[in-house]
């Protein structure tokens, strides 16, 4: 996942695709573990999708306190 499109998302949409993501590359190591996967590139896109998903939550929670901090 591109971070255009994460970016796109709304804040609870990507929660929920975290929690997903988070899921699934838990269910690919354990498949991993058992017996070796075709591609284990896999488990490194999962991550890095999960690391921009992170990204993006903490940029809009920044984004929202900077935006507090000169309200007042």
């Amino acid at each position: 996942m591109k971070a255009e499109v994460i970016r796109e998302l709304t804040t609870g949409e990507i929660k929920e695709r975290l929690e997903e993501e988070r899921k699934q590359l838990t269910k690919l190591k354990m498949n991993h573990a058992v017996s070796p996967l075709e591609n284990p590139n896999k488990i490194k896109a999962y991550r890095k999708t999960i690391a921009r998903l992170i990204t993006e939550l903490r940029k809009r929670e920044l984004d929202a306190q900077v935006k507090i901090g000169h309200n007042k």
